[in-house]
């Protein structure tokens, strides 16, 4: 047990920072280091919650997709904020990642039902394909996830939440089955990222995105690119979506060539004309029969 609540520690700690001051968090509220006892204690002495908070929480269960490669303490910390028993987890290890990294990442997961490694994993390349294929891999893991998640959110190891559960859901609510991916029509100092080809270069010490002379054909479908964030919360329909529809799989095809993908394929296919929310339209209505 604390010797005072944890909330009242942890304001103190935050206006200490504040104020500029130097501390350091109470011994009690550190935590316990992973691996140096078996999951039960591991969980309990870190005070992992291990039943949901609220009703509202237990119906609206979240997927998450983390993508890592590094700094396994700062996955940890990251992962024990954001863990939820209801919620489910799949977590991308980098092809380059350790094996003793990814060792670490396994045992961790192991202590929890609901985490898991992706099937699939990729030798990412900083924006290259790679990293929207990692995040595509973890989505069709998560499709058949027996968990009924109402949103799906991606991040990767170094993130950390700024919102609890609760607040995350309460905002996610607000969209009333909208997708979250901000995004615009292409700036002209971004418009060389999907006019010109662009390819993954992979060593063994360094890899980075090589631009060409070479044109790229117009995007499939007469699709308008737009561009925004790479960080998503998107509905299950539409990740059936992204995963089926020949525009989206066509769209991905065009997009293994151009620069940071990520960045214009989630808007783009949410943007698409009397296209994903058609197929949402009639999802609802199949399931209303």
């Amino acid at each position: 047990m604390y010797n005072q609540p944890a909330a009242m520690v942890l304001t103190e700690v935050c206006e200490a920072l504040i104020e500029g001051k130097t501390t350091l968090l109470p011994g009690n509220l550190q935590m316990e280091p992973f691996g140096q006892s078996n999951c039960y204690d591991y969980v309990t002495q870190n005070h992992y919650i291990t039943r949901p908070l609220s009703v509202e929480e237990a119906t609206f269960p979240l997927a998450y997709v983390i993508t890592l490669h590094k700094e396994f303490d700062t996955f940890e910390r990251f992962f024990r904020a954001i863990y939820m028993p209801q919620n489910v987890y799949c977590i991308h290890i980098d092809k380059k990642a350790t094996s003793e990294f990814k060792k670490k990442v396994e045992k961790l997961l192991g202590c929890f039902p609901n985490a898991f490694v992706a099937s699939e994993t990729e030798w990412v390349v900083y924006a290259g394909v790679s990293r929207l294929q990692a995040d595509l891999d973890c989505m069709k893991d998560l499709v058949k996830s027996k968990v009924p998640w109402k949103y799906l959110l991606n991040a990767c190891g170094q993130d950390f939440p700024l919102k609890t559960n609760k607040e995350t859901i309460q905002h996610l609510k607000r969209f009333k089955g909208k997708n979250i991916t901000p995004g615009t029509l292409p700036p002209s100092h971004i418009l060389p990222r999907t006019k010109y080809i662009y390819r993954e270069q992979r060593y063994s010490l360094y890899s980075f995105m090589m631009w060409t002379f070479l044109r790229k054909t117009p995007p499939p479908h007469d699709l308008p690119i737009y561009f925004g964030s790479a960080y998503i919360a998107v509905t299950r329909e539409f990740v059936d979506f992204v995963l089926n529809d020949p525009r989206a799989v066509d769209l991905l095809e065009w997009s293994k060539d151009t620069y940071s993908p990520d960045e214009h394929f989630w808007v783009t296919l949410n943007r698409i004309p009397g296209g994903f929310i058609a197929m949402s339209l009639i999802l609802s209505l199949k399931t209303s029969f």
